[in-house]
C-alpha cells in the first residue's frame, strides 16, 4: 500500500510545476511583474531539486516552482522534504516513464524505519498520481524497496535465521508461493555442510529457506541471498569498526526477497525458486576454524583460509543445489567483499558473469532503470590465488590482492558452464543520506534485475 500517492479527489491539490533551467527563463518572462519580483527575491534559478513557494493575493500556496533536472530521476526525490503538508499534483506533461520515476522517487522519498522509535515519523505531503504512470509497476517497485530496506535495517537481534525464515514464508503465504525451510541437523542430513559449518557455533541454528513459485513447467528462474544475519567474522574475528554494520550482511537475502515480490505480484510466467542459507557467524567452541577442511554439498572439499569469508561457503551449497536443476537463468546476489566497494565505491554493485549476452542485458537494463552495475572480469589466472595444498579449494587468498574477482571465482566452481549464472556483490547500504535513498539499508540492482527478467519473460 503506498502511503503518500493519491487518486483524485476533492481536496485542494497545489500545482507543481517543474522546471529546468532554459524552461524556467522562458517561463519567467511571460509572468507579471510582483511575481517575477517574488521569484527573483526568493533567488529561485531553477537549480536541481530546489523549490519556490508561490502565494495567492490571500496568502495561501498558490503553485510550487520546481527546479528539474531531467537527467535524474531521483531528482524529484528533493520535493517532499521541501513541501509542507497538504496534497499536490504535477501541472506537466510527463511521458510514462518519467511519471513512473516521479511516483516511485516521491513516495520512496517518505520512506522511514521507525520500528524502534517511540513516535511515528513526520507527516509527508501526498501527490495525486500523475496520469501516465504505471500504478502496479511503481506500487510493486515501491514495496519490494521497503521490503529490502526493513530488513536490512532492522538489527540482528530480531532478524535471525528464524526470523528471515519468517519474512520469507509471510512473502509466500501473500503472494501464493510455499516454502520449506530445513533447520540445524536437517542440513546434514540433506547434505548442505557448508551451511551447517558456517552457522552451528550460534545458538540460532542455521538454516536453508526454499521458496518456489509458478508454474512448474515455466522457465526456471532461481534466485540465491546471502543470508548471514550477523557475522561477527568468527575465529578470525572482524575489528569494531568492520563488525558494526554486519547486520546488513543478509543484504542478499533481502534483495531475492525484494525481487521475488515484484516477481510474483507482476505474475511473471517463470517457476521461481529463491535459496537463502541464513545462519550467524559467531564464535564458540564448535566454530569452524582456520585450515579446516569442510566438505562441499558439490563434493568440492574446501579449505577454509579464513573465517571471515564464509559468505560464499554457504552460497557454495546453494549454488550447487540450484544448478543441478539446470535453470534458465541463475542470480546470487550477495554482501560479499569489501573489495567490490574499494573497487567501485557504495552505490555501483560488482557484477560477475561468464555470460556475455547476460552481462549486455543486465548492463542494459541498469542503464534503462537507472539502475547502475559494473561489470568485473571472472579473470581465470587468479584461480590460482584460491589453490590449496590439502583440499580442492581455498575460500580466501593469502595475499589480499583482486578479492571480488576471487569470491566470484570461488562461486563459479559450483556452476556448470552451461549454466547462464551472474553474481551480484552488493553493499546494501547507503553511507549518507540523498534525497529518496536516506541512509541505511538500500535495494540495488533491484529495478535492474526486475527489467531483465520481465523482458525475458513478459506477463
Amino acid at each position: 500500500m503506498l502511503d503518500h500517492l493519491t487518486e483524485e479527489s476533492g481536496e485542494t491539490q497545489t500545482p507543481i510545476t517543474p522546471l529546468g533551467r532554459l524552461r524556467f527563463k522562458e517561463w519567467l518572462v511571460g509572468q507579471a511583474p510582483a511575481l517575477k519580483a517574488w521569484v527573483e527575491a526568493t533567488g529561485f534559478t531553477a537549480e536541481p531539486g530546489s523549490v519556490c513557494l508561490l502565494a495567492d493575493a490571500k496568502g495561501k500556496l498558490d503553485r510550487v516552482l520546481f527546479g528539474l533536472d531531467e537527467a535524474d530521476p531521483w531528482c524529484w526525490a528533493h520535493l517532499p522534504a521541501k513541501l509542507p503538508k497538504g496534497f499536490y499534483r504535477l501541472d506537466a506533461s510527463l511521458d510514462a516513464r518519467d511519471a513512473d520515476w516521479a511516483a516511485t522517487a516521491w513516495e520512496l522519498a517518505c520512506y522511514q524505519f521507525t520500528r524502534y522509535k517511540g513516535r511515528n515519523g513526520r507527516e509527508w505531503p501526498v501527490l495525486a498520481w500523475p496520469v501516465p504512470a504505471n500504478r502496479a509497476q511503481v506500487s510493486r517497485t515501491v514495496d519490494a524497496v521497503r521490503l529490502v530496506r526493513d530488513l536490512v535495517n532492522t538489527p540482528a537481534s530480531d532478524m535471525g535465521p528464524e526470523e528471515l525464515a519468517q519474512a520469507a514464508a509471510g512473502l509466500a503465504e501473500r503472494k501464493g508461493g510455499r516454502v520449506r525451510t530445513l533447520i540445524g541437523e536437517a542440513l546434514l542430513q540433506d547434505n548442505y555442510p557448508l551451511i551447517h559449518a558456517v552457522g552451528r557455533a550460534s545458538s540460532r541454528a542455521p538454516r536453508l529457506i526454499d521458496l518456489r513459485w509458478g508454474d512448474e513447467a515455466a522457465p526456471k528462474v532461481t534466485l540465491i541471498g546471502k543470508g548471514v544475519c550477523f557475522d561477527s567474522g568468527g575465529l578470525d574475528l572482524k575489528s569494531t569498526s568492520t563488525m558494526k554494520l554486519m547486520k546488513k550482511d543478509m543484504g542478499g537475502a533481502a534483495h531475492v526477497l525484494g525481487l521475488a515480490s515484484m516477481i510474483m505480484d507482476a505474475q511473471l510466467p517463470v517457476r521461481l525458486r529463491v535459496l537463502i542459507p541464513a545462519v550467524e557467524n559467531s564464535v564458540s567452541g564448535n566454530a569452524f576454524r582456520p585450515l579446516d577442511v569442510l566438505r562441499s554439498r558439490k563434493g568440492i572439499s574446501v579449505e577454509v583460509g579464513n573465517t571471515d569469508a564464509e559468505g560464499r561457503l554457504v552460497l557454495a551449497d546453494c549454488l550447487a543445489e540450484a544448478d543441478r536443476e539446470h535453470p534458465d537463468l541463475l542470480i546470487d546476489l550477495a554482501t560479499l567483499t569489501g573489495a567490490a566497494r574499494t573497487a567501485l565505491g557504495p552505490d555501483l554493485p560488482a557484477l560477475f558473469t561468464p555470460d556475455d549476452r547476460l552481462a549486455a542485458d543486465l548492463l542494459a537494463a541498469g542503464e534503462a532503470q537507472a539502475d547502475p552495475l559494473w561489470r568485473l572480469p571472472l579473470w581465470k589466472p587468479y584461480r590460482r590465488l584460491l589453490d590449496s595444498k590439502v583440499a580442492d579449494i581455498s575460500n580466501a587468498s593469502d595475499n589480499g590482492h583482486a578479492g571480488a574477482i576471487t569470491a566470484a571465482l570461488f562461486l563459479q566452481e559450483f556452476v556448470s558452464p552451461s549454466t547462464s549464472w551472474a553474481h551480484l556483490d552488493v553493499f546494501a547500504w547507503n553511507p549518507s543520506a540523498r534525497p529518496g535513498r536516506p541512509e541505511g539499508g538500500e535495494a540495488m540492482a533491484l529495478r535492474a534485475l526486475f527489467h531483465l527478467i520481465a523482458q525475458r519473460h513478459p506477463s
